[in-house]
């Protein structure tokens, strides 16, 4: 039977795409909230924000790129690993 306590060690250290994942993530949350940010005012009948901040809620997009870049990297590397063995 199998030590139930033991670590694998792969399964512990970032892979290859894992960086650019949480860096999207983190890009998406920043573009979610600018999002609700600049649409807040016309919902509360004030003077909405400049244009500016609306380009900011392009991040959501740019976020979303970024994940899926960490995501394919990472597919690609397990692909090259499977190949190998």
């Amino acid at each position: 039977m199998r030590d139930k306590t033991q670590v694998n060690s792969r399964a512990t250290e970032p892979g290859p795409g894992d960086g650019l994942v949480k860096a999207g993530g983190i890009v998406f949350i920043v573009g979610a909230i600018a999002t609700l940010v600049t649409v807040a005012p016309l919902f509360l009948d004030t003077d909405p924000f400049p244009p500016l901040a609306y380009g900011v809620c392009m991040l959501m997009g740019v976020g979303f790129l970024l994940a899926a870049a960490g995501v394919l990297r990472g597919v690609s590397a397990q692909r090259r690993a499977a190949r190998s063995t």
